[in-house]
């Protein structure tokens, strides 16, 4: 086998001097070739494939030698591998299973067998994948889903395609559901063809090895990288691809417009069931599909491999819409959408009854995954973020294969049968059940105002640790940049978009609901948070003193509820407005008339915003702090002077003051206003509106009475 290291369609990432760092562990040069294959997409999805190796180490009860496998275990990445994410299996022992087994029709009781082959007991239960690689007799094995590869699989004649390709250096298997017998069936297959490179499963995927985790590597990449060669050259040649395309996309600027005007509507269709988020894509792969005259016959085929489908459904939901359809009638849009969800549902449900065995597992959602929008498109919702974004990553992964199989040949799917067995298969359905159940807040969508620090950040943190998504909004970019570095850091890329806003700047408010509708649909919550203060006597408060707190705290209220209720309003699942007003709008405090009459403002205003907006099932409610001083922009500036001389005290003295003149003489932090405000939108109080809930360490004269 010639070694090269220029490839054109993959990326050749593996480093010697830090693979010569881990010479002599096997195990760290699995997981360091795992993590470079799961690095580029192009060789397999999120989650996609497993790669092994085999070793001898000793038997810890006879200290003799024995062969173990260690092989990426169930529900891993292998991108993301570490060695806890690794099985660890007697070789020996797993292939003397094949004396118990009992035929194809009991494959599922397999899995439990492999907890007769466990080498090392702290390791992670092993996959489904497990007797493919250990029937297999080389060190290092890599399974894939690339898409150059599964394109030749998933075409009509894609075992002659593969055999002239690689003439004969690569075997086929027909498609089959991963299991014992698969693994039997490559064992056959390499025992037939001897001396091959790898073997190629129909509809599937691709497998290759090599004595050496180097070795194994390259031979992956220099196998794919000819499938994609075949694929480039092939391009054209019998014709447009897809067809040729039926008509053109929208500016990119337009198209970002009218999927943020979209995304709630079809939320809203989505989450009849349960809460969906969001996500949008008019990746260049996409547009060439759907804006296409082969759309109308490849989508409703649906995908090939298995991983795809698990992810996207059986197939995507086409919408009929001009690409510069006027959306804005909402009620109108609707009833335009409905008949069109009605017919996939009940699509669903007959390919469920249709192929529903006895012990098959109850119907789930039966809303799609994945929407396409020609001339704009694809969206795709999920129980959350991730799982929504690597679904449209899955269906990227299927439009390619579709394109690079009708380059060569004909697309084929899977037959609907076989795709329903993979999708309702009792083993996946166990390691559903086996998830962690969902947080309070799990498939809501958060909006936060002034949340780059203090209260707001507080409040964003504590949504994010019980389950939703937010949007940090703040009109500080710099300060903003820093909170969304470190919610990256603690949460993750999938937790939070960034949202720059000020309060009195109507288009920014729009363009932030508009970032909330792209990133993860539209917006469920909305907590109105930013704010200033300034303390002055009567005689010193200015006009410009006056108009800054009004626009900020009551006008800048209004226009965010304003636009974030027109979003839930095209929803149509409820949603939460939380108002974070202060003491001050109950309490008659000295040099206070600007700031604590528009509390008193937003405070009321709330209040007639729960009677206006209850009948759609959007709750209003507010929390009222006081003191909250720690990394809160309030007391930047003169406020804080302000308040000591009007209390006649230092500043230093001012966190001592607050607490001891209330009740429980306490101090108030930013957390404690965010457990308020998810006591309102956590669900215990999913029927309270129009309330306020004092936080303030117990202030008497702020009662509310």
């Amino acid at each position: 086998m010639s070694i090269t290291t220029q490839f054109k369609h993959v990326s050749y990432l593996w480093d010697d001097a830090k693979a010569a760092e881990l010479a002599g562990d096997e195990v760290a040069l699995l997981i360091y070739r795992s993590n470079l294959l799961g690095a580029d997409l192009r060789l397999t999805n999120y989650g996609g494939g497993n790669t092994s190796c085999k070793l001898i180490d000793k038997d810890p009860l006879t200290g003799k030698d024995v062969e173990v496998m260690w092989i990426k275990g169930s529900g891993g990445d292998i991108g993301t591998l570490k060695k806890s994410g690794l099985a660890a299996l007697y070789v020996d022992r797993l292939r003397s299973l094949k004396n118990v087994y009992r035929g194809i029709e009991h494959e599922d009781e397999m899995v439990e067998l492999f907890n007769h082959s466990i080498f090392d007991l702290a390791s992670k239960a092993p996959s489904i994948d497990t007797p493919l690689h250990g029937f297999l007799p080389f060190k290092h094995i890599d399974h894939l889903h690339p898409d150059a590869a599964i394109a030749i699989a998933a075409a009509k004649d894609g075992e002659k395609i593969t055999q002239e390709l690689f003439n004969g250096a690569i075997g086929w298997v027909n498609w089959q559901r991963p299991g014992f017998d698969l693994g039997l069936q490559l064992k056959e297959c390499l025992d037939n063809n001897p001396g091959i490179r790898g073997i190629m499963l129909g509809s599937h995927g691709l497998f290759t090895w090599g004595d050496t985790a180097y070795e194994s590597y390259i031979n992956t990449l220099e196998v794919i990288e000819k499938c994609a060669d075949y694929l480039e050259a092939n391009y054209g040649k019998k014709g447009p691809v897809f067809g040729g395309q039926k008509m053109e996309s929208l500016a990119a600027d337009e198209r970002k417009k009218q999927a943020a005007s979209l995304a709630p509507v079809l939320r809203g269709f989505c989450s009849s069931e349960n809460k969906m988020i969001g996500h949008f894509t008019d990746d260049v792969r996409v547009l060439e599909f759907i804006n296409s005259n082969d759309l109308e016959r490849l989508a409703p085929m649906g995908t090939s491999c298995p991983d795809h489908f698990l992810r996207t459904k059986i197939s995507p939901l086409v919408l009929e819409l001009a690409p510069d359809e006027d959306l804005s009638d909402v009620k109108r849009l609707k009833e335009r959408l409905t008949p069109a969800f009605e017919a996939y549902r009940k699509m669903y449900a007959d390919y469920y009854n249709n192929c529903k065995h006895a012990n098959s597992p109850a119907i789930r959602d039966a809303n799609p995954v994945v929407i396409l929008y020609p001339g704009v498109g694809m969206f795709t919702f999920a129980k959350n973020k991730q799982t929504a974004r690597v679904a449209a990553e899955f269906y990227t992964n299927a439009i390619n294969v579709m394109k690079g199989a009708e380059a060569i040949s004909e697309y084929t799917s899977l037959p609907r049968q076989e795709a329903f067995d993979i999708e309702y298969w009792l083993l996946e359905e166990a390691k559903l059940q086996r998830m962690p159940k969902p947080k309070s807040l799990s498939g809501r969508v958060a909006l936060v105002t002034g949340s780059a620090g203090g209260i707001g950040k507080a409040i964003a943190k504590k949504f994010v640790d019980e389950g939703a998504v937010v949007v940090l909004s703040d009109m500080n970019s710099e300060r903003l940049s820093g909170a969304g570095e470190e919610f990256n850091s603690l949460y993750g890329k999938d937790t939070y978009a960034l949202a720059v806003m000020d309060v009195t700047n109507n288009q920014e408010i729009q363009s932030a609901m508009d970032t909330a509708a792209l990133e993860f649909g539209g917006v469920d919550i909305v907590v109105n948070n930013a704010g200033l203060s300034i303390s002055k006597t009567i005689a010193d408060t200015t006009d410009k003193d006056w108009d800054l707190l009004y626009d900020v705290l009551v006008k800048g209220q209004f226009f965010v509820t304003q636009a974030a209720t027109a979003v839930m309003k095209k929803q149509g699942i409820g949603g939460d407005v939380i108002n974070i007003v202060s003491k001050n709008a109950l309490v008659s405090g000295p040099n206070n008339a600007g700031y604590g009459s528009a509390k008193a403002a937003q405070l009321h205003l709330s209040r007639l915003n729960a009677v206006e907006l209850g009948a759609d099932k959007i709750r209003v409610n507010v929390v009222n702090p006081d003191a909250v001083i720690s990394d809160s922009n309030i007391w930047a500036g003169g406020w804080a002077e302000g308040r000591a001389k009007a209390y006649g005290i230092t500043v230093d003295e001012l966190p001592a003051y607050y607490a001891k003149r209330t009740l429980l003489n306490e101090q108030i932090l930013p957390d404690d206003i965010a457990n308020a405000c998810f006591a309102f939108a956590g669900g215990l109080l999913n029927k309270s509106t129009g309330n306020v809930l004092n936080v303030d360490g117990g202030v008497a004269t702020a009662f509310v009475r």
